[in-house]
């Protein structure tokens, strides 16, 4: 028997895109708790991550990662050190996309919880969650392993 020919696979233009983000904290309740978004999912399933974004322009990763917060969260942050970055792939709108984020630790220097200001309207609730509740309440692996990185880190912000 004669299988027939398989089609070839059609091959997904590759693009390489760079987000930056992270932690913003806040120590004044004695409970540290960092800003986490909730957002929809493709599937159009709540998941609480991180907020981050795109680079605009000739923007640092620093200076993305705090307008980004500030967008999605209201709250103003003040770069205190790298969390390091984390990369994964994903299919989108007929194209592969490697996508490298950089996370950062912030100390909340000023604002209000709200996802009003957020110009993608992506965020869709903002909660301030204490750091030891983190580990249940992120969606992805990667980020509950910043979180937790950022938690040994927890005392340069005092």
């Amino acid at each position: 028997m004669v299988k027939p020919a398989r089609e070839p696979r059609r091959r997904l233009p590759t693009v390489q895109e760079t987000s930056s983000g992270g932690l913003v904290v806040d120590l004044s309740t004695g409970v540290p708790r960092a800003a986490v978004i909730c957002r929809l999912n493709r599937a159009g399933r709540q998941e609480w991550c991180l907020p981050k974004g795109h680079l605009e322009g000739e923007e640092t990763l620093e200076e993305a990662a705090v307008r980004e917060i500030e967008e999605e969260t209201g709250i103003r942050g003040e770069v205190v050190e790298t969390l390091g970055s984390i990369d994964y792939w994903f299919s989108a709108d007929g194209r592969r996309i490697h996508k490298v984020v950089h996370l950062f630790l912030l100390r909340a220097v000023g604002g209000s919880l709200t996802v009003e200001n957020d110009p993608d309207a992506e965020a869709i609730d903002v909660e301030w969650i204490p750091f030891t509740d983190l580990d249940e309440r992120l969606a992805f692996p990667n980020e509950r392993r910043a979180a937790t990185a950022a938690t040994l880190r927890l005392g340069e912000l005092a």
